[in-house]
């Protein structure tokens, strides 16, 4: 386990509550900071069982252009669209950082930061196991039945690990 950083990603882009903002812009700092397990892609020395740190920007890139009033937005956005796209992600901490963030003051930047953990106990065996508990959740990505599914979640609280749903699955 360990943490992959991108830091000091620059952009320029619309985002901002005046109007001014969205009109003239601002540059913005981005970092993701994310803990994972890539100790498989260390051993296989293969890129493909890690997280890219290229495709973290192309992410971030892609939702720095879509407008949004809020700092706090843009972070939901950007974790999201990295859940999205990886699996294996324990803790995600994005910051953003916007210069001159109140036009016509002098202030340096203003900062939003925020970290999520998806590191859950399953329900059934208590082990520990990944669950995004979202729309971007893998959990039932095993071949259950939808009576199966429903059964599941009348016994137990939350999704379940891969063991517990393979033991379900048949």
């Amino acid at each position: 386990m360990g943490k992959i950083s991108l830091e000091g990603m620059e952009f320029y882009a619309y985002h901002g509550v005046y109007p001014e903002e969205r009109v003239i812009g601002n540059s913005f700092v981005v970092d993701v900071f994310i803990v994972t397990d890539w100790e498989a892609a260390a051993m296989n020395d293969d890129v493909n069982e890690t997280i890219n740190y290229e495709t973290i920007y192309q992410i971030c890139q892609a939702e720095m252009r879509h407008t949004v009033q809020l700092i706090e937005t843009l972070i939901q956005n950007i974790s999201y669209a990295i859940r999205r796209q990886f699996r294996t992600i324990q803790t995600i901490t994005i910051k953003v950082r916007k210069n001159r963030p109140i036009p016509g003051h002098r202030v340096s930047h203003s900062a939003v930061e925020s970290t999520e953990s998806f590191v859950n106990q399953c329900p059934r065996c208590q082990r520990p196991f990944i669950c995004y508990n979202d729309d971007t959740c893998w959990c039932f990505e095993k071949q259950v039945s939808s009576e199966t599914r429903e059964h599941i979640k009348t016994r137990f609280q939350g999704c379940l690990c891969s063991e517990c749903l393979s033991f379900f699955a048949g």
